[in-house]
């Protein structure tokens, strides 16, 4: 055989090979393009992405959160005295531990994720389809009311869902504050579950569940609501890229879901965290009780203590959410 006809047969070898090496892959795609294409995984994606997106938000927001607690915490029932501040708040967390206590509570907060921002932004999603749909067959657009419902029914089922992870995140972050010899010194969110149970019943673990509904309502209609209708107007009235049109409205819905939310935050924290007495009664009976009790013993003031902290937890957990999720959409289209 000659080298010319050696040659001709290599080279044939090597293009039938790297062809059925290129159905192979197209092959393998076009499975997995069909398998994200199914109606289940259709209906599933949403859910999927909003729980992947608020978990790797927590993760970068964590230590703020813990921060943005103990801020909220100092001084309850003093209208007077020395105010704590972010960096006097993280001066005494490192003094009495290390800089991993800043993330005390992490493994209740991926659960609050899974749990409440799967549930909240996978509804909100669905709900958002459906009135795209729709307004479509009417043709016309979205209202902003319309936005606005979406966010908050989503809001509201998705934080009533996820209450115990929500509060013993709390109780995990607030433990230090207590006595070394009161302090439960919780190992993980399983532990701090079943702790609240086995002391306190089932029936604790949606103990604030009032405020933090009402919270997640209005946080929602500041972060979802807002992000939808700014990114629809950017686009509609400005040439800026996807990209950036994606982080402007994400900083604009931060804003408002920090400002319409933090008063509702702060009782929601004060009431899960709060422990019966030695005469067996707890300080608040009820979200109207606490709100009127830290009115009259703190000041009005005191619902946005730690506004800035606040922001800065809330702000860029949204904007990390919702470009995340943006992307993960865009992925999974």
């Amino acid at each position: 055989m000659s080298s010319n006809t050696l040659k001709q047969a290599a080279e044939a070898a090597r293009t039938k090979s790297s062809t059925m090496s290129k159905q192979g892959t197209e092959t393998v795609a076009a499975v997995g393009n069909d398998f994200l294409h199914t109606p289940v995984m259709r209906a599933a994606l949403p859910f999927i992405n909003g729980g992947v997106s608020g978990m790797v938000a927590t993760t970068v927001i964590q230590p703020v959160d813990m921060i943005k607690v103990r801020l909220q915490l100092a001084g309850e029932g003093v209208a007077t005295g020395p105010k704590p501040t972010p960096l006097s708040v993280t001066r005494d967390i490192l003094a009495q531990g290390k800089a991993v206590d800043l993330y005390t509570g992490l493994s209740a907060g991926l659960l609050r994720q899974a749990v409440y921002t799967t549930a909240r932004l996978g509804f909100f999603d669905t709900f958002m389809k459906t009135l795209a749909t729709r307004a479509q067959e009417k043709g016309n657009q979205i209202s902003f009311a319309e936005r606005a419902s979406a966010g908050l029914a989503a809001g509201g089922i998705a934080a009533f869902i996820g209450n115990p992870a929500d509060l013993a995140l709390i109780r995990m972050q607030s433990d230090g504050l207590k006595p070394i010899a009161d302090r439960k010194n919780y190992k993980s969110v399983i532990d701090a579950l079943t702790s609240i149970v086995k002391s306190e019943g089932v029936t604790a673990l949606w103990a604030g569940a009032a405020p933090t509904v009402v919270r997640a309502m209005s946080l929602n209609l500041g972060q979802l609501a807002f992000f939808s209708e700014a990114k629809a107007q950017l686009k509609a009235n400005t040439t800026w890229s996807p990209q950036s049109q994606t982080l402007t409205a994400s900083a604009i819905a931060g804003f408002f879901a920090s400002f319409l939310s933090l008063p509702f935050d702060f009782v929601k924290t004060r009431l899960q965290k709060q422990h019966r007495g030695a005469d067996g009664k707890l300080p608040y009976k009820s979200m109207t009780d606490c709100f009127v009790k830290v009115a009259k013993q703190e000041g009005l003031s005191r619902f946005y203590r730690g506004f800035g902290t606040y922001y800065v937890r809330i702000a860029p957990h949204a904007m990390v959410t919702l470009i995340v999720v943006d992307y993960l959409g865009w992925l999974t289209r």
